[in-house]
């Protein structure tokens, strides 16, 4: 957030407030505004709190890294509302390349454990939203079947702009459309999807070991995945 990260702190402190039907968070009474200088207006009073709450725990200097709700609401007002269909064409190409569909073709351990976790969720798919999606084995892409595509598609546009907002976040950090449905469906909680999102990782550091830089990137993904599934569960 180039408008805040990093600034001195210049509020006292942060308070949520009614806008007609809807929420937003005042400063010293003034209404928080997105990067792009529209007023921050948000779908529930439990949202307004938690973002209030990211402000309050600001010290001396804005640090935009510890806000995820309100860098996730904003990002609704200034991305999402006015580029909806550019969001949906995005998060669908993380179903064209799904991580799931992507097996390995060795070891035979790894092949096992690779079907028996992401097949059960290619099925959920095709059961919820009728995409069946092909599965490809080695490096070779694979062509998504279009029926397949449009269902995904069908079912990201029947999603509100916040409910979008947090499953796009929750697919780009797993690498799969169908975990971040499934997140979005609450069938599935965001352990599990990064486990299921990091199996490859896991199963190399079973054999060759961990190191700090792998550990870090595999708590990022856990992280991203529960910021946006948090922010979805705010928003209803």
């Amino acid at each position: 957030m180039a408008t805040v990260d990093g600034i001195k702190r210049f509020y006292a402190r942060a308070e949520i407030v009614r806008v007609g039907e809807v929420w937003s968070v005042a400063l010293d009474d003034r209404v928080v505004k997105t990067p792009a200088l529209t007023g921050l207006l948000l779908p529930t009073e439990a949202l307004a709190e938690m973002v209030a709450h990211e402000w309050n725990a600001q010290g001396e200097t804005i640090d935009a890294a510890t806000m995820p709700m309100f860098r996730s609401a904003a990002t609704v007002i200034d991305r999402v509302v006015p580029k909806r269909d550019e969001v949906i064409a995005v998060t669908l190409k993380f179903g064209e390349t799904d991580l799931l569909c992507y097996r390995a073709e060795g070891p035979s351990d790894l092949v096992e454990r690779q079907a028996e976790a992401w097949q059960p969720w290619l099925e959920w798919a095709a059961s919820n939203f009728g995409a069946e999606l092909a599965v490809a084995v080695g490096l070779y892409p694979v062509n998504q079947p279009a029926a397949a595509l449009a269902a995904l598609a069908v079912a990201l546009e029947a999603l509100n702009n916040y409910e979008l907002m947090g499953i796009s976040a929750a697919t780009a950090a797993a690498g799969s459309l169908v975990l971040g449905l499934a997140l979005g469906a609450d069938t599935l909680s965001p352990e599990d999807a990064a486990g299921l999102a990091l199996l490859d990782d896991l199963y190399r550091v079973e054999r060759w070991g961990d190191d700090t830089e792998a550990a870090k990137t595999r708590q990022q993904v856990l992280d991203e995945i529960s910021n946006a599934i948090k922010f979805l569960k705010l928003c209803r």
